[in-house]
C-alpha cells in the first residue's frame, strides 16, 4: 500500500466508535480507507457466528447490530482470535495488513498479529503497544489511511468526536 499515512484513534465503546465513522462518512472520507478493531466478546454470550459471503456479512453477537451496521461501509471484514488479547472483530483493509503479518511471519517480538500489522505499515512500537493494550482494555481502534492531507482531514474530523485520543502517524 503506497498511501501508510494513518490517523488512529481510540474510543472507549461501540457507539463513540460508529458515531465517528458516521461523521467522517458526511464529511465525504472515502469509506474503504477506514479500518475499525475492536472486541465483542462477552461470557454471557451462547452463540457467537460469523461469516462473510461476498458482499453480505452475517454476524450475531453481543455487538452484532453494530458491527452489521459497519459491514455496509468498509471494505473487509474478519473475526480473530488474537492471543493475549482475545476474540476481535476487524472491518476495512487492516484485515489484509492481519493476514499479510500472519502469511509474512511478520510477527515482531512481543506484538500480536494486530500489532505487527500496524508496525509494518510504519506505525512506532511504542504506539502499537498502546494501541494493543486500548484493545485489551475492549476499546476500539479506528484508522483512517490515505495521503497526507486526508488524515489530516481525517484527524481535524476525529477531533470532534468523543475519542479518547488521536494520532497521525506519516509514512
Amino acid at each position: 500500500m503506497s498511501e501508510k499515512n494513518l490517523a488512529v484513534a481510540i474510543f472507549n465503546n461501540h457507539t463513540e466508535a460508529e458515531d465517528a465513522v458516521k461523521e467522517l462518512q458526511k464529511a465525504g472520507f472515502d469509506m474503504k480507507k477506514l479500518s475499525i478493531v475492536g472486541k465483542d466478546y462477552h461470557s454471557d454470550e451462547h452463540v457467537v457466528g460469523y461469516y462473510n459471503t461476498g458482499d453480505r456479512v452475517k454476524y450475531w453477537g453481543k455487538l452484532g447490530a453494530f458491527w452489521g451496521g459497519l459491514w455496509g461501509f468498509l471494505f473487509g471484514s474478519a473475526f480473530f482470535f488474537i492471543p493475549g488479547i482475545g476474540p476481535i472483530v476487524v472491518g476495512g483493509p487492516l484485515v489484509s495488513w492481519i493476514i499479510g503479518a500472519l502469511e509474512g511471519a511478520a510477527i515482531v517480538g512481543g506484538m500480536s498479529a494486530v500489532g505487527a500489522a500496524l508496525y509494518s505499515i510504519g506505525i512506532p512500537k511504542d504506539s502499537v503497544l498502546k494501541y494493543e493494550t486500548s484493545l485489551k482494555a475492549n476499546k476500539f481502534l479506528l484508522v483512517a489511511h490515505g495521503t497526507g492531507e486526508e488524515v489530516e482531514k481525517a484527524k481535524k474530523i476525529l477531533e470532534t468526536t468523543n475519542a479518547t485520543e488521536s494520532t497521525i502517524h506519516h509514512a
